[in-house]
């Protein structure tokens, strides 16, 4: 019982099923090794199986038992073939195969080209590796929405949560060091000098073009963006609402082998040239100059931050407004700022903080805030200052300081009882053939069949 607790409350097993994205299922040099589990038509790999211990070793466990993990997978794919029979579950597959053309391009804008990127995969041909990427998102998806379908209307009471508590208060973890945190985050906005030189350096580039240098060659030595550059600034099977805004906006508004005067977006300054358009669908190269700030630059919107510091010191300005009022960061602006945890709460392990934020908040109290300093978000240089909200030292779980958490866990507790429910009422019905080499496993439902002794 305390080992199924662990896996249970600790990971969560559907969502640690839901959890493995694509990159992590397709590991470079890795092959798939064997079918574990058939469900109606639906197919469990060794591999699979492999990867959920490995995912759940990664987040702590420190018992993994393979049939446990084989059973998750199966109820998973049980969920799955149900999910495509369910007329109430929106069929999504155009949709999917897209988002599965959409991911191979972003591992492909890794690889200098197709051939080094299929080899690392060990797929023999674009064609079969982007097939995988659909099966993956397929899965995700139907398994998902019947999971959710199951157990929409699952809730526990005051009472329920207490029980819960009581039962298992003995195997419930300790709560590591903890802190609340708020930011007020800002992107260095460059001079008119600066991005006037950015400009004409793009002006600079689109004349040689002109002159006859090809825009291939020319994105090789000046792009700077990674995804592309070694590519000659192609990003092909574009589709409409996957690139920024002034990108796209840009590119579509050029005919065939046109190039853009300069455009500004997020990341920088750019110039476009469309290679071919067909319906929703375009190829397009670029070439990106980062709208990299400098130190003078960094130093005024440091100046910038702590002058806000100052307002909300001063009583003039709260930290939730001024976040509201002046933070870039889209993720935090509109909660007042505060940095979400692992789970989703406003609680963050302290062991899991950067170091370079550790070394903002030492020596703060509750309540404190740093004062500015430079970070990176997503390869982006930022400005920041953070409120030091609340500090939970580690604690052994109870109902008085963590309620809210105790009653996740009852929750999901409910719900997986509801999924074993539904699951075992399908077994009779459904085709499940399991290999040889679990023969030994002592499943909890019974996907061997085995007549039941009276």
């Amino acid at each position: 019982m305390t080992n199924k607790l662990k896996i249970t409350f600790l990971l969560g097993i559907f969502m640690m099923i839901f959890s493995s994205n694509m990159n992590a299922q397709l590991k470079p040099g890795e092959l798939v090794d064997g079918i574990a589990a058939v469900i109606g038509d639906e197919i469990v790999l060794e591999s699979d199986v492999n990867e959920q211990m490995n995912y759940a070793k990664q987040q702590g466990a420190s018992e993994t038992d393979k049939c446990e993990f084989l059973e998750n997978l199966i109820s998973n794919k049980l969920l799955v073939y149900e999910a495509k029979k369910d007329t109430l579950i929106e069929n999504r597959s155009a949709a999917i195969k897209e988002q599965a053309n959409a991911k191979y391009r972003q591992l492909l804008s890794q690889f200098p080209d197709e051939k080094t990127m299929l080899t690392a995969y060990k797929f023999r041909n674009g064609f079969e590796m982007k097939n995988a990427i659909e099966k993956i998102d397929i899965d995700q998806y139907y398994g998902q929405a019947k999971y959710q379908r199951i157990t929409e209307k699952a809730d526990v009471t005051p009472n329920e949560v207490t029980d819960f508590y009581n039962l298992y208060k003995m195997q419930l973890p300790q709560v590591k060091d903890e802190i609340s945190l708020a930011q007020i985050m800002m992107y260095p906005k460059l001079t008119e000098a600066h991005k006037e030189d950015l400009i004409k350096r793009l002006k600079k580039i689109k004349q040689d073009i002109a002159g006859g240098e090809t825009f291939e060659s020319q994105a090789r030595i000046y792009s700077e963006d990674e995804g592309s550059a070694a590519n000659g600034g192609l990003y092909k099977n574009i589709y409409k609402g996957q690139m920024v805004k002034p990108f796209e906006a840009a590119a579509l508004n050029l005919q065939e082998n046109e190039i853009s005067d300069p455009i500004e977006s997020e990341f920088g300054y750019h110039i476009i040239q469309l290679i071919k358009k067909s319906g929703k669908v375009y190829d397009a190269r670029h070439i990106l100059l980062k709208a990299t700030p400098t130190d003078d630059e960094v130093k005024t919107a440091k100046i910038k931050l702590d002058s806000i510091k100052g307002l909300i010191f001063a009583g003039k300005i709260t930290f939730k407004d001024a976040a509201f009022k002046f933070s870039d960061d889209k993720k935090t602006k509109f909660n007042a700022g505060i940095i979400a945890g692992a789970d989703g709460s406003d609680k963050i392990e302290r062991e899991s903080i950067p170091g370079s934020i550790s070394y903002e908040l030492a020596g703060l109290n509750k309540g404190d805030i740093t004062a500015a300093f430079e970070d990176e978000d997503n390869k982006r240089k930022v400005v920041k200052i953070i409120k030091q909200e609340d500090v939970i030292p580690a604690h052994q779980i109870t109902l008085e300081t963590d309620y809210n958490r105790i009653k996740q866990m009852a929750l999901n507790k409910k719900r997986n009882e509801m999924i074993e429910k539904f699951v075992n009422s399908k077994l009779p019905t459904t085709f499940i053939s399991i290999d040889g080499r679990y023969d030994k496993c002592n499943f909890k439902a019974n996907w061997k069949k085995e007549s039941i002794k009276k």
